[in-house]
């Protein structure tokens, strides 16, 4: 099993230093290079003070400045906020730039509130179809001219300026949750991003099934790398397991206000909204929260970690952005490449 790494740049309140969280972003970065994680990822986001990522390609061209043999992805770019000839251009420089590193992940978008702010009348719930319309344009516009005329973009005959470095294109990666979207990576060569939230493992099951049920549809369809992530936070001591519980409700609190679009954000900081009151409140227990999620020792980090392995993920996705101190988050990352990622070498 190989390891990735997510990180957003996270404020949770106004009083810090956009500085020194950069700063910080990216001495893990570079922790998670060195320490032989095979992808680091950007997310895209729009005015959420939460995750800070308005552009994830100046991230990671940012990161390649910086890095020496880390993959740089986005998790994921949202294609409906893309027109596909600036998207193929400037994923082509991002790869370029950083010497043929690129990953480029697709995905539908997640709160509708950036939908109404980013393309005003679209459903978050239709971002799917811009998704479709967008992957095989990309490639067209990567092969040479192309005229398109689709359903929500038409241009006439163009190419990609430039072409990026791998050929015939980076390797393209999709979060999937729906069993349409497992249709349609395996069906276009797409790898997979998977996130069972703060689920069960049986959510985790439920992901690798769908995928099983696709390759069966589509036999003659290859099998994509299966990537699964989860919030992770490692210490060293059993009794500081409530550290990250305590900050990943609070994180939970802003993303569930965001996901189900439920309340309001005041100069971009998501209010918090009551976990006890959600039908699924189970999910938010701090015992509950501690059991499903990536959270504990390295010994036992280890033990959650083989049933992913025995179920046949190939890539575990360590999710840094959950709210922790920045000594906290260091610290963890440092555990887990020393401790934790031996046992799977």
């Amino acid at each position: 099993m190989k390891f990735q790494f997510f990180i957003n740049m996270e404020r949770l309140d106004a009083g810090e230093d956009m500085r020194e969280i950069m700063r910080h972003t990216l001495d893990l970065v570079q922790m998670a290079d060195r320490g032989g994680f095979d992808i680091v990822w950007a997310g895209e986001h729009h005015a959420l003070e939460m995750t800070i990522a308005p552009d994830p390609f100046q991230l990671l061209t940012w990161w390649a400045e910086h890095t020496d043999r880390i993959r740089l992805g986005t998790a994921v770019v949202t294609a409906a906020y893309w027109h596909p000839v600036k998207l193929a251009g400037v994923a082509a420089m991002t790869d370029l730039i950083s010497g043929g590193r690129l990953e480029l992940g697709l995905g539908s978008g997640a709160y509708q509130r950036e939908f109404d702010r980013m393309l005003p009348g679209v459903k978050q719930t239709d971002g799917w179809r811009y998704l479709q319309e967008m992957l095989p344009v990309l490639k067209a516009l990567w092969e040479g001219d192309y005229a398109h005329d689709g359903e929500f973009w038409s241009f006439p005959a163009t190419t990609s300026v430039p072409k990026p470095q791998q050929q015939p294109h980076p390797p393209f990666w999709v979060a999937a949750r729906a069993p349409v979207t497992y249709d349609f990576a395996v069906q276009n060569g797409c790898n997979i991003l998977s996130w069972p939230l703060t689920r069960s493992m049986a959510e985790a099951e439920l992901y690798k099934a769908r995928l099983e049920q696709a390759l069966a549809d589509n036999p003659p369809c290859q099998r994509p790398v299966f990537a699964m992530m989860r919030h992770t936070a490692v210490y060293e001591h059993k009794h500081e397991w409530e550290v990250p519980v305590r900050a990943v409700q609070r994180n939970l609190a802003q993303f569930e206000n965001l996901f189900k679009n439920l309340g309001d954000v005041n100069e971009g900081f998501p209010i918090e909204i009551d976990l006890g009151d959600l039908e699924h409140r189970e999910e938010f227990e701090p015992a509950m929260l501690h059991q499903n999620l990536m959270f504990g020792t390295p010994d036992e980090i280890i033990a959650k970690l083989q049933p992913y392995a025995a179920l046949g993920v190939d890539c575990f996705t360590y999710y840094a952005s959950l709210g922790l101190a920045h000594k906290e988050q260091r610290r963890s990352l440092e555990l887990f490449i020393e401790e934790v990622m031996p046992a799977f070498r």
